[in-house]
């Protein structure tokens, strides 16, 4: 597996636990009342964090045990993993630029901040996922 490919992996890995583990944690706090009245922005940036962190600590993990079978291959990338890099980013940043232009109406309409910040956070997170799911489809399927 490429080092590119494996890093799309562990983004794919650490967004679907920390994504699932943040919606958890807001649906507990929020215990059946009103989801703008959860105190939700430092759950969100420790969820930010850990992201960032996890996605790294599996990176090098994932790195250590790829090296330590193929000394030769671990950081490798050539032309076509940098091609499929960019083609992941382009896919995800489309659903930025859908999530940007959702908090804008969010703005226009004066919505609660809670939903104008949980409009741009999942679109984040839906970016890094949907541009990683396309990246590891490029890596198994080539691209067109």
């Amino acid at each position: 597996m490429a080092y590119e490919e494996r890093n799309a992996w562990a983004g794919l890995i650490v967004t679907v636990i920390v994504m699932t583990a943040y919606v958890v944690v807001i649906l507990q706090q929020a215990a059946g009342g009103p989801l703008p009245d959860v105190d939700w922005w430092p759950t969100m940036l420790w969820t930010i964090g850990a992201g960032i962190a996890g996605t790294i600590l599996l990176s090098i993990v994932w790195g250590i045990i790829a090296g330590a079978r193929d000394p030769d291959g671990v950081g490798k990338s050539d032309e076509r993993d940098r091609d499929i890099a960019r083609m992941g980013s382009r896919v995800g940043q489309a659903f930025t630029v859908l999530a940007g232009l959702g908090v804008i109406v969010l703005c226009a309409v004066e919505a609660p901040w809670f939903w104008i910040a949980h409009t741009m956070f999942f679109g984040f997170a839906l970016s890094a996922f949907i541009g990683g799911i396309a990246s590891v489809i490029a890596y198994r399927r080539g691209l067109v």
